[in-house]
């Protein structure tokens, strides 16, 4: 990562912080996401150290160094849902449909995004596209299935690649894949999630961000 992709991906994780800090309450609960962004925006956090009741997880990664900064974790069992949910994502278009889950934690982050009042989003300027897709799809599959959902995903078009030696946190593999048809990203998103074995997919368009936090070279941009 360049210095310069790092101090906007700062910026973009400090303006959400201000954005969050004003909103934070005593019994308030935090969804922390997955990624390099996110990892400053935790650091951040620690350092500001507001009063919330605690923070739920997309993955182990994020939950160790949460815990590492002197965070409580909770199960996202455990409490209601997050009120605020803060995560990177690999691409997103004018609609603020996002691709996500290039880091393989997919599943959970749409868990949390559904189950979030507020789902807030940090990307920099190189994340923006006109049309999802030029970043490769996760999908997150059964072990049992893989050799199966990638013959489907052939037939849809796609080009899948398996994700050599990945497990997720769940335990089971990753399909990246290239050349799907995006014209309708929300048709789309639905039509993998059907394919029996797949668990989930990268897409974020039934649920989009609720605002979406973008660091240029010429300042930071809030799409609300």
């Amino acid at each position: 990562m360049s210095s310069d992709q790092e101090n906007l991906k700062r910026q973009s994780a400090a303006k959400a912080l201000d954005i969050i800090l004003p909103k934070l309450y005593e019994d308030s609960i935090i969804g922390i996401g997955t990624g390099s962004t996110v990892d400053l925006f935790i650091e951040m956090l620690a350092e500001k150290n507001p009063v919330f009741k605690a923070a739920v997880s997309s993955s182990e990664r994020s939950s160790k160094l949460l815990e590492q900064k002197g965070i409580e974790v909770s199960l996202l069992n455990d409490v209601g849902g997050p009120d605020i949910y803060v995560d990177g994502a690999d691409e997103y278009d004018d609609k603020k449909q996002l691709i996500k889950g290039g880091g393989g934690a997919l599943t959970r982050e749409k868990i949390i995004a559904y189950s979030a009042r507020e789902f807030i989003c940090i990307v920099d300027e190189s994340k923006k596209v006109n049309r999802l897709g030029s970043f490769p799809l996760a999908i997150e599959v059964l072990e049992y299935a893989r050799s199966f959902v990638a013959r489907e995903i052939v037939k849809l078009g796609g080009k899948p690649t398996y994700r050599t030696g990945f497990v997720t946190d769940q335990g089971n593999q990753i399909l990246d894949v290239l050349n799907l048809d995006y014209a309708v990203p929300y048709e789309l998103e639905i039509r993998l999630n059907r394919i029996p074995g797949v668990v989930e997919n990268g897409i974020f368009a039934q649920k989009t961000a609720t605002k979406i936090v973008v660091a240029t070279q010429n300042g930071v941009e809030v799409i609300d």
